[in-house]
């Protein structure tokens, strides 16, 4: 190695910290063929066959394998690939799309890049013989989903014919939903340090449509908050979210609170969390986070750190709406 030079370090991301969630990404890209073989390749007479059917099995192919492909890609089991080409004879090109889809800690944009990718070398392979001044490209993104991004979409967009198809989905909006935020702590309403736990979940409830009635730092009282929660849900609020006292601290009482004031305990929202949460640590399992609905408002309560917020924020987002309504109607929608 020349003197000065260091040694260049690779390594694969370290995704033990995350999340088991559901991934899905969808790739596309595009072959121009020129005008007789686009011909030849959607009247399926190329030489070598039908180039659009080969293709698509090409692009299966190389979705699978993209951790043998790409070094630092993380092999994953893919519990859905399907590969489309679509003639587009406005300009004559072939379109192509890569669809991926698995339940992984990390997402699966490379396995749908390299599917779109193998599928367009497998459309130039078939189609050189009859036509040597070919090219490919635009190969990108249109959506992601899943992990704690949620669903990104690409600035480019999308067509309403890509959007009906793959129908790319975020979590359901709280819009018009009037909610409050509590959070619980002693040092902090005295100062001792700057609460980031409320103002993150202020922001996530935002974020979702909600409108944030009310945004309030207490102490690690039961009684007042008991009393707190009576006022906001007699006020119309639907949705509170407490943040801390739900360790194992002498002075961590919020679930004592919202037993005090429960018309109905709502289990699985504490019991998900737990689970849920896990999969970046086991102390998890030592939070005593729940869910109680009184009259028509669902109050939940959340621990005290920043991270376990916007942990919870993540795994709670996907069917707060869903909860809502339910209260709201009485049942399923």
């Amino acid at each position: 190695m020349p003197e000065g030079q260091e040694r260049t370090h690779f390594h694969m991301a370290d995704v033990r910290s995350k999340r088991v969630s559901a991934r899905r990404a969808v790739a596309v890209g595009e072959f121009n063929a020129g005008a007789a073989a686009y011909a030849q390749i959607v009247e399926r007479r190329l030489p070598k066959g039908d180039a659009m059917l080969m293709a698509e099995i090409a692009g299966l192919q190389g979705a699978k394998n993209a951790a043998q492909l790409l070094p630092l890609c993380h092999p994953l089991p893919l519990e859905h690939i399907e590969v489309h080409c679509e003639p587009v004879p406005a300009r004559q090109v072939i379109r192509v799309y890569c669809e991926v889809a698995t339940a992984a800690r990390t997402g699966v944009e490379m396995e749908a890049l390299t599917g779109v990718s193998t599928a367009l070398l497998t459309l130039y392979d078939l189609t050189k013989p009859v036509e040597p001044a070919l090219s490919f490209g635009s190969v990108r993104l249109l959506f992601k989903e899943g992990g704690k991004k949620g669903l990104w979409l690409h600035p480019e967009g999308m067509s309403t014919a890509e959007h009906e198809r793959y129908q790319p989905s975020a979590p359901p909006r709280l819009d018009g939903v009037r909610a409050a935020v509590v959070t619980l702590s002693d040092r902090a309403s005295r100062g001792d340090y700057q609460d980031r736990s409320g103002p993150l979940l202020v922001e996530r409830l935002r974020a979702l449509g909600a409108e944030v009635a009310a945004a309030e730092l207490r102490p690690d009282e039961p009684e007042p908050l008991a009393a707190r929660l009576r006022e906001l849900a007699a006020g119309g609020v639907r949705l509170v979210l407490c943040t801390g006292g739900t360790g194992l601290g002498p002075r961590d009482r919020t679930p004592e609170a919202l037993a005090c004031v429960a018309d109905r305990q709502v289990p699985g929202i504490g019991e998900l969390f737990r689970s849920a949460s896990s999969q970046h640590t086991v102390r998890a399992y030592l939070s005593r986070a729940e869910a109680v609905l009184v009259g028509g408002t669902l109050v939940i309560a959340l621990p005290g750190s920043a991270k376990a917020v916007a942990q919870g924020m993540d795994i709670l987002a996907p069917i707060l709406a869903h909860a809502l309504e339910m209260i709201a109607s009485g049942g399923h929608t």
